[in-house]
């Protein structure tokens, strides 16, 4: 039986238990696996999330009783996220007697492995994926492998094998932790389980990162080597962790993954599908929240154009109580927000779309899996009789801070569905941003680009097919 030790990181670890207290909780879990632990499967090959070949797999109790496993990049997570959950690595795989897992015999009869460096992290890909119960659809087979880079260019075979083991049967852990009590690691990284236990804390250690899924933060101690000083890990807040649709709106937990909210997300905002897919790989969406997207304010960041233009306001708590802000106003400065010191982001809230209303979002970066986006733009409107009664476009990577276009939305409100107006639209961008030049596009460059995908959105809706034939040039 499984029983968590105080102030210890305890987690299983393929099917045995471990508890740890006396390693840092800001050590990354591939540094702990590969150099403390000795379990060498596990490779670093790009210290960022990119690549792959750090991926285990996550094992997390379900709602209905069962067990998830989600793929994530074991170099950009912590230890002490890791706390309360199960970790599997390719050594942990093992077949019937012994032998090869399937997964395994699969990836080497089909000839899916070359020089083998990438290999365990596809074989923990796979693993997930079968795990996963999906159908041998290649659309979500390349979905699945998006965050898995081959070196030797031999993914027609890993393909074939993904597709040969789709629905396998998994067994289930022998070991899962139950989740515990509020804790503190090391005396550095906090651990609340309640949102009160997390207001206290993040008032008095206002100066600690707010720390959820640390695909962005988990940065500082894998490639730059500087973890922070102290974190305080939202992750397992139950009131974060809440997904609310009512007949009006929706209300999403800041702490709740990528993975979790896709489901709803799209089924409300179908203009959403393909732009999650691009979001990261399922490893970083497996960790990674919509609330630390925001929190951390970067101008490129993929989900808060989508949210200005979506009209989202954020409800912020501390142990003053709670309060609503528009996120229009939450953006004050590059990386700088409303939020006070002993503030945390609890949940988002954003209204469905009105009848007659439309929702499109496009992301334009210099490779389409696994990229930061060089433009990023949101825009919903409300046309109805051939006029355009309402508009909110925004974009990211046009401006220190992510912000809508009120410009553009002047040019296209009570104006006629016309293209025209969206000619308008266009060269009113000039007015609205002075974008920079940088390593991802220049100044120009996004101009011309965002009013392009101002005059392709009069075609989405005007003639889809027209829009789709643009896709292609």
């Amino acid at each position: 039986m499984f029983v968590r030790m105080a102030d210890r990181i305890s987690f299983s670890l393929n099917d045995e238990a471990v508890a740890l207290g006396d390693v840092s909780p800001m050590t990354t879990l591939l540094d702990w696996l590969r150099d403390l632990r000795g379990l060498k499967g596990t490779k670093e090959g790009c210290a960022e999330g990119d690549c792959g070949a750090c991926t285990v797999v996550l094992e997390r109790a379900d709602s209905a009783g069962g067990v998830r496993r989600e793929a994530i990049n074991a170099c950009i997570a912590l230890l002490g996220q890791i706390d309360g959950v199960g970790v599997r690595t390719v050594e942990g795989l093992e077949g019937a007697d012994g032998a090869p897992h399937p997964v395994q015999l699969a990836l080497a009869e089909g000839g899916g492995t070359q020089c083998g460096f990438c290999t365990p992290g596809f074989v923990m890909t796979a693993f997930a994926f079968a795990a996963g119960g999906e159908e041998p659809d290649l659309e979500i087979i390349h979905d699945a492998l998006a965050g898995n880079l081959c070196r030797c260019t031999g993914y027609r075979p890993i393909v074939e094998a993904m597709a040969r083991i789709a629905g396998a049967p998994v067994e289930p852990p022998q070991v899962l932790p139950a989740r515990a009590d509020s804790a503190v690691f090391d005396g550095t990284f906090f651990a609340p389980r309640t949102l009160d236990a997390l207001l206290e804390q993040r008032a008095a250690h206002p100066d600690a990162v707010l720390l959820a899924g640390g695909t962005d933060l988990g940065l500082l101690a894998s490639r730059a080597r500087k973890p922070p000083a102290s974190a305080i890990h939202v992750a397992h807040v139950p009131e974060l962790r809440v997904i609310r649709p009512a007949k009006q709106q929706i209300t999403i937990g800041a702490a709740v993954t990528y993975a979790e909210a896709m489901p709803t997300l799209i089924g409300l905002y179908p203009g959403l599908k393909t732009y999650l897919a691009r979001l990261g790989s399922r490893q970083i969406r497996t960790l990674g929240t919509i609330g630390g997207n925001i929190g951390t304010a970067s101008p490129i960041g993929d989900m808060p154009p989508v949210l200005l233009a979506l009209e989202t306001s954020l409800r912020l708590a501390s142990v003053r109580g709670a309060r609503d802000l528009p996120l229009d106003q939450f953006f004050l400065g590059y990386r700088r927000t409303a939020l006070a010191p002993d503030e945390v982001i609890e949940s988002l809230t954003m209204p469905v779309l009105w009848p007659h209303e439309v929702f499109f979002c496009d992301k334009l970066s210099k490779r389409r899996d696994q990229d930061i986006s060089s433009v990023a733009g949101a825009y919903r409107l409300r046309i109805r009789d051939g006029r355009i009664e309402d508009a909110r476009v925004a974009f990211g990577g046009m401006a220190a801070i992510p912000r809508r276009a009120a410009g553009v939305e002047a040019a296209l409100k009570d104006h006629p569905f016309t293209e025209d107006t969206f000619e308008a639209a266009a060269l009113a961008l000039a007015q609205d941003f002075q974008p920079i030049d940088d390593w991802r596009g220049s100044g120009a460059y996004r101009l011309s680009a965002a009013g392009n995908l101002l005059r392709r959105l009069y075609w989405r809706i005007a003639e889809p097919r027209r829009a789709l034939d643009l896709d292609a040039l």
